[in-house]
Order: C-alpha cells, then structure tokens, then sequence
C-alpha cells in the first residue's frame, strides 16, 4: 500500500459535499505561505486608498473646478473610480490566465504594475496624468482574485473561515496605513522642512506618501520573488519518489489533474453562471458598491467645510480616523470572525453585518445636523464618529462570510480561479461605479440642497434594503469541499 503525506493543497478535482458530515479537527494553517499572501494582500489597499485623504485637496490645488468646493466631489470620484473601472475590464483575464500559467506569475504583473503606477501618481502635476497612472493601476493589477483562489488552494474546510478571516484583517490594515500615510506624508515640506527643503517637494509636495507605498509594494515582490510556493497544481515542482510504482501513480495523478485543469481552463464561462454562483457574486457586487461609497464619502464629508454640512477636517485628521476604522475593523476580524461563524453560522453573520449599514449612513446626516446646531466639531461629534465606528466594524464582517459563500460555490476547485475571476470583476464594476455615484449624488445634494444635502445618504440606506433581501437569498446551509 503507497501512503501518502497529508497534501497541504486540496486536490483541484475535489467535489463539494453538503454540511451535515460530522466535524473534522481543524487543519493548521501553512502559516508562512499564508503570512506571505497576506503581505502582498496588503499592498493594494496601502496603494490605492493612501490618497483618500489628499485627493480633495490635490483636485483643489489643480484648479480643476475654478474654485467651486461643491464641484471637488465630482473630479475626485473620477480618479477614486478609474481604478477599478480599468480592474474590472481585465480582472477576469488575469484570474483565467492564472489557471493556465500560474499563480505567481500574475501576482508579479499585479505588483510591478502597481509600483509603477503609485510612482507616477505622485509625480503627477495635471489631471489627465493622474487619469492615466489610476488607469495604468487598474489594467495591471488582477491580484485580489488570485491571491483568494490560492487562499482556497491552502485552505480546507476546517480552517477557510480562518483564512478568509485573515484576507479581511490584512486588508483593513491595509485600510488603515494607506489614509494615515497619504495624511501624514503629504507636504512634507511644510511638516518636515528641515528634510524636504528642496523644490523637488514643493513641485511633488504628494510624491512621499506614494514613494512609502511603492517601497512597501517592492517588499512584497520580493518575498513573492524568493519565497512563495505555487498553488496551481499543473505547476507545481514534482515531489521525488521512492519506488518505481509511485513514481508511474505519482505521474497517472499529475496527469489526470493535468488534463482536468486544461479542460476546465477552457470551459465556456457561461456555465459557470448558476444560481448557485451567481447570488454569492451578486450579493459580493452589492457590498462592494456600498462599501466603497462608504469609504468615499467619508473623506469627502470630513472635508466639505462646515457650512456645507460636512466637519471640515484637516487631511492629517482625515487620515488618523480612517486608520482607526480600519485598526477598529482588523481588531474584530482578527480575534473573533472565526469564532463568530463557528457560533452563529456564515449567512446569520452576513445578515447582521448588512443590516448595520442602513444606520452607518444615517450618522452622516446626524452629524451634519449636529454641526449645523452647535456650529462647532465637539464632543457630540467624537461620540458619533464613535458610534459609526462600531457599526462600521460590524459591517466589515460581511466580506469574509461571502468570499466563504463563494468559495463553496465552485462544483471543482479547478474552476475557483474562473469563480473569484468572476466574483472580483463584479466587484470591480461595482467598486468603478461606487466612488463617481457617491461623489456626484453628494455634489448634487449639496449644490441643490435636496434634503438639506442629505439626499445621497438616504438613497444609500435604500439601497442597503435591496443588499438586505439578497443576503437572504443565500443557503442556509453553505457547503464545505470534502478534503
């Protein structure tokens, strides 16, 4: 009889089975290669979200919009949502070509391209120049859809809540040092003069908080470079054998699996489109738009000077409470989303989780008011900010319950590269479509005073009522891959 080891990557041909099984002992975690995924996981958001807190600001100094403040919310959705439009017409590709040539060799794509990019973002002195160095970002990044199938490809079903869970909590650390370093980083030459004195940084005064970015981006090529192993098993280095008969087995598997994976690589994406599949992706678009709308609207709200409603916060205070979201955010991920799915079950939690949205967004015309009324940012401010915080944390929960739903959606594993292909291109779309929706509903509420300048918040409370009827789409029960 051959005995084989305990394979730490899940056959790509392994079938779905329906919960019910009795409980298996949680498979530990391959923590290196899951430590490495997550280093380059956090990259993204370090990138792309460290200039939430200077984008208003930087369209100000531009003179864009000939001095009309109500107008910055328009321009700045545009540059926050190129990214995501150009991710979601390329997405896809990427995420099929990883089921052809590899994982890491897209990763590496993703990350050259994002380092490039964030350099040209800040060397960037008109509009069109940041248009193109976001568009740039955007095609040549199809990372996020990756780095989940091999989080699945390293997973099992006793330890995916946990490694979903981990994605979540990089990600919001991601969330929470990209705003703090746009904020701090930002006219370095005014905070540090001593060290920026030279006009480089007078003509770049936003070239530092993307140059932090680009060095964190080239640390997580490296250890990409040296360190990862691949997942895609038609790639993987060949285990040496000790006898002739495993040797031949060894070669029969490899090219079964082989063959599996070429046929599904090449399978028509429209069969993939079930119901199964598709009300997980469908309700992964809908917190994807309402999520990025939220962390849009949040730095523009902050800024908006007070007379138009919003608190009119300085871009380093900007940047230190949307670190603490995210700080607050990772916490909870971190310590208690595992322990949560295991009490509670994924569809109860992601229930819980969309339905505090809806009260996320009536903070903000809360606040309004309350500034409207005591003229000042005070300590009933700080409380709702707090208040929001916590209902925000709870939300955030939402992404890693439905990425499990996705994950278990796939009939093979051969197929996840083609699911999170699809899953990350709808949330893509959604994400492209979300920043210029928010921004240009809030510039429009404000310039015609619709509900004092409220009306963008509202329509988004609706809106969190439809995501709240498709969460309950979902199965009650998820299925688990039977390792």
């Amino acid at each position: 009889m051959i005995t084989a080891d305990p394979p730490r990557i899940a056959s790509e041909t392994t079938l779905l089975v329906p919960v019910g099984v009795s409980k298996k002992p949680k498979t530990p975690l391959p923590k290196f290669q899951i430590g490495i995924l997550m280093m380059l996981h956090v990259t993204e958001p370090i990138a792309s979200m460290s200039i939430f807190p200077y984008i208003n600001q930087l369209i100000k100094e531009l003179g864009i919009t000939g001095g009309d403040d109500a107008a910055v919310g328009y321009y700045a959705g545009i540059i926050e949502s190129l990214f995501f439009v150009m991710q979601s017409l390329t997405v896809l590709k990427w995420s099929r070509l990883s089921d052809r040539i590899g994982r890491k060799p897209v990763l590496s794509i993703g990350l050259l391209g994002t380092c490039i990019s964030i350099l040209c973002f800040g060397l960037s002195t008109t509009f069109w120049s940041l248009v193109v160095s976001r568009c740039m970002c955007g095609v040549l990044n199809g990372n996020v859809g990756v780095l989940k199938t091999m989080i699945a490809e390293l997973t099992d079903s006793t330890n995916m809540a946990q490694g979903f869970s981990l994605m979540q909590v990089f990600w919001r650390v991601g969330t929470f040092v990209g705003p703090l370093m746009g904020g701090i980083f930002e006219h370095p030459q005014d905070s540090w003069p001593g060290l920026f004195a030279p006009s480089f940084w007078r003509k770049y005064p936003y070239f530092l908080p993307c140059a932090v970015a680009a060095g964190f981006v080239v640390l997580a090529y490296l250890m990409l470079f040296f360190f990862l192993e691949e997942t895609l098993s038609t790639k993987r280095r060949p285990k040496t054998t000790t006898t002739t008969f495993s040797v031949t087995s060894g070669d029969d598997v490899d090219n079964r699996e082989m063959l599996a994976q070429k046929s599904m690589a090449d399978m028509p994406m429209r069969s993939l489109l079930t119901p199964t599949i598709v009300i997980p992706i469908a309700n992964y678009a809908m917190i994807s738009i309402l999520d990025i709308s939220f962390r849009t609207l949040s730095p523009l709200f902050f800024s908006t000077p007070m007379h138009l409603g919003g608190l009119g916060l300085s871009p380093s205070s900007i940047g230190l409470w949307l670190a603490l979201f995210g700080i607050a955010d990772g916490l909870l991920q971190a310590l208690f989303f595992a322990k949560i799915v295991d009490w509670i079950g994924p569809k109860r939690l992601f229930c819980v989780a969309v339905s505090c949205f809806a009260p996320v967004m009536l903070m903000f015309p809360i606040m309004s008011w309350l500034v409207h009324t005591r003229g000042i940012v005070d300590h009933a401010i700080t409380f709702a900010l707090l208040g929001q915080l916590v209902l925000t944390v709870i939300w955030g929960s939402a992404f890693g319950s439905i990425f499990m739903f996705i994950t278990a959606s796939a009939p093979a594993k051969n197929v996840l590269g083609a699911i999170n292909g699809l899953g990350q291109t709808s949330a893509s779309v959604a994400r492209a479509i979300g920043p210029a929706l928010a921004t240009s509903l809030f510039a429009f509420s404000k310039e015609h005073n619709l509900l004092n300048g409220n009306a963008v918040f509202f329509i988004f409370i609706v809106l969190a009522g439809v995501l709240r009827w498709l969460a309950s789409q979902l199965p009650d029960e998820m299925q688990v891959r039977d390792e």
